[in-house]
């Protein structure tokens, strides 16, 4: 044996940002400004937490709860459960009380932190979480003086103050569980993702690749995926280990409020769901020349795919490049990214080109595996128009759900992702659909998506969501919904017509509905299930059949 084996743990490289840079800074947003801490303060926070759940009995393995938004608190959370082996299972806030009634039962849960401005939702379980033995309150300005009578509660700062800024992290196995995150529980119960040391420490380094995200320590990061989402995308952790700045709007996500972060604080970096960087867009056109944006150089998307007019619309305005990316919760979550130039070759094509290339959802992340299959798990050809299932597998990607294997959702090592897509000769990864958002169209497939986006293109258009709706010859038919930019005005037969461009008629939406929004998931995406439940239940019907179907 030539090399040390020393197990990769998460606490080897939590603690390394605090050391390198111990007084930069993590900024929270604050009702009326912002709370700033250092570095090494929150190193030495988190081992006080550490001690504070030791003392409460929480063990190596046990699950401790988190209700909390985008915050420092919240970050020690991740540091301190990570370093003393407890497992960190960051709760939804915005799922249904029934969902979260299941996911903490199911989880098991000893222990919840929770943001002050949460309890009301939280409250709603009393009486329904017979694993919780203590709720943990973390309060930010106005939330000061919280009462609930939630089991065992004490404030935050209680429960860490005078335990000592050390603790002796434990040597366990690096196949140990780290964080545990569900799905959004769109089909069916919630699903349990267990994430372990080992994953999380292979897909900490490869997200900080050059050729990934290529986040460093001179970067300032605004995240503002939740952090309850996929461990905030996985952002959380690598900031730590670089000791990066980091800037955390709390709950305060409307783009007034993000824009100020990113203009006062020097963001350089920051990472969200296409809505947040569509509404980013629409605040900066309506006030021209008031935000300088001079420091921001690069906008990671992911949650679903952001439309080719948004990406260029913030390189050729900004200079911003946008960084694609694919992935879900089973994939720790970054799978693929897609940025302007991803090998030498790109250095010269023309601008055009490059759009192209950035509007797919990217190359496979190293380390990782992925490929397209046929009904029958045979391997589909690379020539960028067959379309397949995707399946993936790697050392971050999920083997089984937690407490709920599902043998169904896996195929001989393979993760079966739920989406469709293809695969250019390039290895560019191609979304097409979620299979349950294709439309079936007389036997053919249409794409919601690509749909979507040629919408999205039209001008005073903020928004489109594309469903299938039953129609009694062609089994489904696409209808789309749109929000239009204030004071916007487009025509039905204007949108349609821009569609006819570039699809075949039968590939047009059978009918366009203004709407003055369109539902969001607890992650930020469109809800398709409640678009077409809320048509069903309006009794929308399609209607008469249009010669462009014919």
């Amino acid at each position: 044996m030539a090399m040390q084996h020393s197990p990769l743990l998460m606490s080897r490289i939590l603690d390394r940002g605090a050391k390198v840079a111990p007084n930069e800074e993590i900024v929270t947003a604050t009702a009326d400004g912002v709370r700033r801490q250092t570095y090494r303060e929150t190193r030495d926070r988190a081992h006080q937490l550490a001690h504070a759940l030791h003392d409460a009995g929480i063990e190596v393995g046990d699950r401790v709860g988190t209700f909390m938004w985008n915050g420092s608190r919240h970050l020690e959370a991740y540091h301190a459960c990570a370093g003393m082996g407890a497992v960190l299972h960051t709760l939804n806030v915005r799922l249904s009380d029934h969902d979260l009634e299941y996911i903490i039962s199911h989880a098991q849960d000893r222990i919840i932190i929770a943001d002050a401005d949460t309890l009301p939702l939280l409250e709603k379980l009393i009486g329904r979480m017979p694993s919780v033995e203590r709720v943990v309150v973390a309060t930010e300005q106005g939330f000061e003086g919280w009462q609930t009578t939630l089991p065992d509660p004490i404030d935050y700062e209680d429960f860490i103050a005078g335990k000592p800024t050390d603790y002796d992290w434990p040597e366990i196995d690096e196949n140990s569980p780290l964080g545990l995150c569900y799905t959004s529980g769109t089909t069916g119960n919630p699903k349990g993702v267990e994430y372990e040391h080992r994953s999380q420490y292979l897909h900490t380094m490869t997200q900080c690749m050059t050729d990934a995200m290529g986040l460093s320590a001179t970067d300032c990061v605004l995240g503002i995926v939740p952090m309850f989402h996929a461990m905030g995308w996985g952002v959380p952790w690598a900031a730590l280990m670089l000791g990066c700045k980091q800037v955390m709007p709390h709950r305060f996500m409307d783009p007034q409020r993000l824009l100020d972060l990113m203009v006062s604080e020097g963001v350089t970096l920051s990472a969200g769901v296409p809505t947040i960087w569509q509404g980013v867009k629409g605040l900066i056109e309506a006030n021209p020349g008031t935000y300088d944006m001079s420091s921001l150089s690069r906008l990671t998307c992911g949650g679903s795919a952001p439309p080719p007019s948004l990406i260029r619309w913030y390189a050729d305005e900004l200079g911003v490049e946008m960084i694609q990316g694919w992935g879900m919760t089973e994939t720790s979550p970054l799978a693929t990214l897609s940025r302007r130039h991803m090998k030498r070759s790109h250095l010269t094509k023309a601008e055009d080109e490059l759009y192209e290339n950035v509007a797919k959802a990217g190359q496979l992340m190293p380390g990782l595996e992925l490929d397209i299959f046929d009904e029958e798990f045979n391997r589909l050809p690379h020539d960028g128009e067959t379309v397949g299932e995707i399946l993936i597998r790697g050392p971050w990607i999920c083997s089984e759900y937690y407490n709920d294997p599902q043998p169904e959702k896996f195929h001989d090592g393979w993760l079966i992702t739920g989406d469709v897509g293809k695969i250019d000769p390039e290895e560019y990864l191609i979304i097409s659909d979620r299979s349950k958002d294709l439309v079936k169209s007389g036997g053919e497939w249409i794409s919601s998506v690509d749909l979507e986006n040629h919408i999205v293109a039209v001008a005073g258009v903020a928004q489109a969501c594309v469903v299938a709706q039953p129609h009694p010859k062609w089994d489904e038919r696409p209808v789309a919904l749109v929000v239009l930019d204030q004071d916007a005005q487009v025509s039905v037969d204007a949108i349609v017509e821009h569609c006819a461009q570039e699809f075949a008629r039968w590939q047009l939406p059978d009918e366009v509905l203004f709407v003055d929004s369109i539902p969001l998931t607890s992650t930020g995406k469109m809800d398709k299930k409640t678009v077409r439940a809320d048509l069903d239940a309006k009794g929308y019907q399609l209607p008469d059949l249009r010669e462009q179907v014919g």
